[in-house]
């Protein structure tokens, strides 16, 4: 369900809160089940529901001084698409990690092929190396439609995004500031152009006006990798930013993947430890794409957007992806009986829309039903 309008700006007012985050915000409303009821709240109900005494003094501030149709129409003016946990268009993946953020601020647009996404992430102090490492991963990435999530930063991310943009692919950048303060600012360009080519999105949980603070990139890399089916680290040193998204990626069950480098080189200390703990050591662009199951992307996506023949195929299409799901979660995940599931899906592998791996473990098919057939025009 799409919020309401009326919703909106109260979604928007605790997302101004300080102090409110994803955990306190599903407090209120599982307690008022109503994101507007729960902006109205009591103090005295604000600390029967467990909020502490800052965050309470934070809200009744934030509520007593923010006019709230001013900034709904602030963001309007800013040309900005807003996300919450109520929107259908909420990326699916994203919605399924721990403390996902109630809300996306979208410069851009976030399409269904995106959920074939891979984050590339590393240092900002790149060598020669890096550089044409994260070139050539990022082109056979692109090659196979796979979008590129990364965070607009200096060096690593910078240079793919920008290559995802000259190879005509799709990349989404994730901020760590208000979308109208784009950071760093050698890169408002390469943002800009992502926006108005329609080659991906801009995103940020950060309101309006949010400058870049050290505090807030830690958070905005869970954000990354909660976009992903996988992070690929190319350099990055023992306290690189790029080794938290990896953390971030092992919490959301996410696959972790990383180059490895020169082991005098101190931009290959974290991709070194990383492979020594169990990453996948990337050699060739073939080791994430048959990691990810990802060698037949387009064709994926001709299943995905296909139209199912009845509504438990359409019903479990929504809850399969290149990313293997137990058919236990995907029962729960449906709403259906495990009856229903187990039948479907034998139908489904036998027109060849989805694909067993094992463990009673299911995929979206490597190859597309017969029936499918890819528009070239």
């Amino acid at each position: 369900m799409v919020a309401a309008m009326t919703d909106l700006k109260y979604w928007l007012g605790f997302n101004l809160v300080k102090g409110i985050g994803p955990a306190k915000l599903q407090a209120l409303l599982d307690y008022y089940k109503d994101v507007g009821a729960a902006w109205g709240a009591s103090e005295r109900d604000l600390e029967h529901i467990g909020l502490d005494r800052r965050a309470i003094s934070a809200f009744v501030e934030t509520r007593a001084e923010v006019d709230l149709d001013a900034y709904l129409q602030r963001v309007r003016d800013a040309n900005v698409t807003v996300l919450t946990w109520e929107s259908d268009a909420y990326p699916r993946f994203l919605r399924e990690i721990p403390a996902p953020p109630p809300v996306l601020y979208v410069a851009g647009e976030i399409q269904e092929a995106d959920r074939w996404a891979v984050a590339v992430v590393g240092t900002r102090r790149l060598s020669e190396y890096g550089k044409q490492i994260v070139r050539e991963l990022v082109t056979g990435l692109v090659r196979n439609n796979v979008t590129i999530v990364s965070g607009l930063a200096r060096g690593i991310d910078g240079i793919a995004h920008k290559t995802a943009v000259e190879m005509g692919g799709r990349t989404i950048a994730v901020l760590g500031s208000g979308i109208d303060c784009l950071y760093p600012p050698q890169h408002r360009n390469l943002a800009r152009r992502i926006i108005k080519d329609r080659q991906g999105a801009v995103i940020t949980e950060y309101a309006l006006g949010t400058q870049p603070d050290a505090k807030n990139f830690p958070p905005r890399n869970r954000i990354i990798s909660g976009l992903s089916l996988g992070v690929v680290v190319i350099e990055a040193g023992k306290k690189s930013g790029a080794l938290i998204t990896a953390d971030f990626a092992l919490e959301q069950n996410r696959e972790v993947f990383a180059v490895p480098g020169n082991v005098y080189s101190p931009a290959s200390a974290g991709t070194n430890r990383l492979i020594q703990l169990g990453a996948k050591l990337v050699m060739s662009v073939d080791d994430i794409l048959d990691e990810l199951n990802l060698t037949m992307v387009p064709q994926q996506v001709v299943v995905q957007m296909a139209m199912p023949e009845s509504r438990e195929e359409a019903t479990l299409l929504k809850h399969l992806s290149p990313q293997p799901s137990h058919v236990d979660e995907i029962v729960r995940a449906s709403g259906m009986s495990s009856a229903e599931v187990s039948s479907t899906l034998a139908i489904m592998e036998l027109k060849g829309m989805v694909q067993q791996v094992g463990g009673m473990r299911y995929v979206l098919a490597r190859e597309p039903a017969p029936v499918y057939r890819i528009d070239e025009g």
